[in-house]
């Protein structure tokens, strides 16, 4: 599949997410204007992670608890290095607590660069009291916190 198919797909997901009412994310808005995004949701409402043939070796549980994933960052380049990401992060933390909480899993990337410019990178995590559970592809790291 091309980046450009992967992207179309991408965009009709969502929308049929958006439609359906069971689409999850935090906008950051910085003078009235979005400056920064943070996808989270549920494990059902974000399927793919599960094919995954990293993800199916991991055998990994989750203790009887619903399954959170925050799975996507992005910020707008003016904006970078300025806590942005952070701050979806905070607020999507504060949304899972509000909707009943769970386990929560997120994707940091274990290098700076591309993909961290997707996913951010361990540091935020950690200082949100997520713990690493196991690598995560090449240049990735799969982490997870309770909420």
């Amino acid at each position: 599949m091309t980046k450009e198919q992967m992207a179309a797909r991408n965009r009709r997901d969502k929308k049929v997410l958006v439609e359906n009412g069971c689409s999850h994310g935090i906008l950051v808005y910085s003078n009235g204007q979005p400056v920064g995004w943070c996808q989270y949701g549920p494990k059902d409402e974000l399927p793919r992670i599960d094919a995954g043939n990293i993800y199916r070796k991991l055998l990994l549980g989750n203790e009887g608890r619903r399954l959170w994933r925050i799975t996507c960052f992005w910020v707008d380049r003016r904006h970078r290095n300025r806590g942005v990401a952070r701050t979806g992060l905070k607020a999507a933390l504060k949304c899972i607590g509000r909707k009943g909480g769970g386990l929560v899993e997120a994707y940091p990337a274990s290098r700076k660069g591309f993909p961290a410019d997707w996913f951010d990178t361990m540091s935020m995590f950690k200082k949100e009291g997520f713990e690493i559970v196991a690598p995560f592809g090449k240049d990735n790291v799969l982490m997870r916190r309770m909420v």
